[in-house]
């Protein structure tokens, strides 16, 4: 049986204002969108369409399933008409599966990754046999491939080796970051111990790669033109800036950040670094990435294809610095990636406080001093996003969907207290409306994912 749409009123809670929290918002609605016995996953960030009328959804039940899920839908806040953008074919446990679907911020374009067409139970879906897939809303079923991948040799400059997923929109809507895992050095570690497939990040921008000996299967084309931003080894040295994984970036700004001597830098990525301290820990510090306005015109080509033991090189234009210096890095759990606010102004992340809560923390692209954004008697739980104004922050804690107001570090709750709250909560652009997703029991005792609005403003 479906579960029956509804509408809740949350009122006011308990206040804790020594602690940084207000009381709830009264009578905020809050709407549940989905009911189908199937599952509603959305990504954890750019899932509204520019006009804030349409929320795109994969069709996991489960964070872990991704190989499972088969289609991409999207469905109307107002009407609740839900229409089919993408299915894959020969369907199975094992893949190819497609989802971490997002919208263009500048037009009715979605972006997911997908699993390799020939995936099944002796080659299944795996971090490096996955791609960027974009289909134009207009045109459901019409899958344009972005990032080529060419994992035999000779390789090819601009396409890439192995898996991206994690894809998201510059603020024009014009590139993509993802991050990357390398499917050639993976199999290359079977044959030699030196070698060793990391994580790294790159980007990708408007500039067809043909690749010669695409088979349209484990090798292809693609509208995009991509490169690596992070060079990644497998032993840093102590108490240096090497790094042995790169992850969980973000594009800084919509329009980039303005640098110490007043200088606009347009294109800029922020991630998280894996490092070695000087007395031996590993821990994630903050880095970030300028991309110089001529970067596609200066692009050595031969450096950029990699060999059968190493990655495509990171351009040697690219400037890249740690911004952070800290003592016990950025909170691996829960994972999240960083936000910049819309400004380029702060880079948000997760750490714990002398009390070993996780809280939101924020620092300028240029480094500087970190300030806590947050004072909660809790830890929060999930991944979090910046409001379109660059003012409040919305994340999970203790169950419930909260709102941080930056400037004064003041938390509001929105929902009531519920365990089944999953995922991360993500704006709508014109900052009226939160989506997220919460576990719903149907009448049988079984649990599937389901969006859920919750007014802001």
């Amino acid at each position: 049986m479906k579960l029956k749409q509804l509408i809740v009123i949350v009122t006011a809670l308990q206040v804790f204002n020594s602690c940084g929290i207000t009381h709830a918002i009264k009578k905020t609605p809050i709407m549940q969108l989905t009911s189908e016995n199937k599952g509603h996953h959305i990504n954890s960030t750019q899932c509204f369409s520019p006009d804030g009328k349409w929320i795109v959804y994969d069709s996991r039940t489960h964070d872990s399933l991704l190989a499972a899920s088969g289609e991409i839908r999207m469905i109307h806040i107002d009407t609740k008409e839900d229409r089919l953008l993408y299915q894959t074919t020969h369907q199975s446990q094992y893949g190819p599966g497609a989802g971490a679907v997002s919208f263009s911020p500048v037009e009715n374009k979605v972006l997911f990754l997908a699993g390799i067409k020939n995936s099944n139970q002796l080659n299944p879906y795996s971090i490096t046999r996955r791609t960027g897939i974009a289909v134009k809303t207009d045109k459901p079923l019409q899958p344009e491939y972005l990032d080529a991948r060419n994992i035999e040799a000779p390789f090819t400059a601009g396409a890439l080796r192995g898996g991206t997923h994690a894809h998201t929109w510059s603020g024009d809507g014009k590139w993509v970051s993802f991050t990357y895992n390398d499917y050639v050095l993976q199999q290359a570690e079977k044959k030699y111990p030196e070698v060793k497939d990391m994580r790294t990040i790159g980007i990708m921008f408007p500039q067809p790669v043909i690749v010669q000996n695409a088979d349209s299967i484990e090798n292809f084309s693609g509208s995009m033109f991509s490169v690596l931003l992070a060079p990644v080894i497998q032993h840093p040295a102590m108490g240096t800036d090497e790094i042995s994984k790169a992850f969980d970036e973000c594009w800084i700004g919509q329009n980039g950040y303005v640098k110490p001597d007043e200088t606009l830098q347009k294109k800029a990525i922020a991630f998280q670094g894996l490092v070695i301290d000087s007395t031996g820990k590993e821990k994630a510090e903050i880095f970030v990435v300028d991309i110089p306005e001529n970067f596609t015109s200066t692009l050595q080509i031969e450096k950029l294809k990699g060999s059968d033991k190493t990655l495509p090189q990171v351009p040697e234009t690219i400037s890249r610095q740690r911004i952070t210096f800290t003592q016990h890095g950025v909170s691996p759990v829960p994972r999240h990636w960083l936000r910049s606010t819309p400004d380029g102004n702060l880079i948000g992340f997760l750490a714990t406080d002398t009390d070993n809560l996780i809280q939101l923390y924020a620092v300028s692209p240029n480094g500087g001093s970190i300030k806590q954004l947050t004072t909660l008697p809790f830890s929060i739980q999930s991944p979090f996003n910046f409001s379109p104004d660059g003012q409040h922050a919305v994340f999970i804690a203790n169950g419930s969907v909260y709102v941080c107001t930056i400037n004064t570090g003041k938390s509001v709750q929105l929902t009531q207290k519920d365990d089944n709250l999953t995922g991360a909560p993500v704006w709508a652009p014109a900052g009226n409306n939160i989506c997220y997703n919460k576990y719903v029991t149907d009448d049988n005792g079984n649990k599937f994912l389901q969006i859920f609005l919750v007014k802001w403003q």
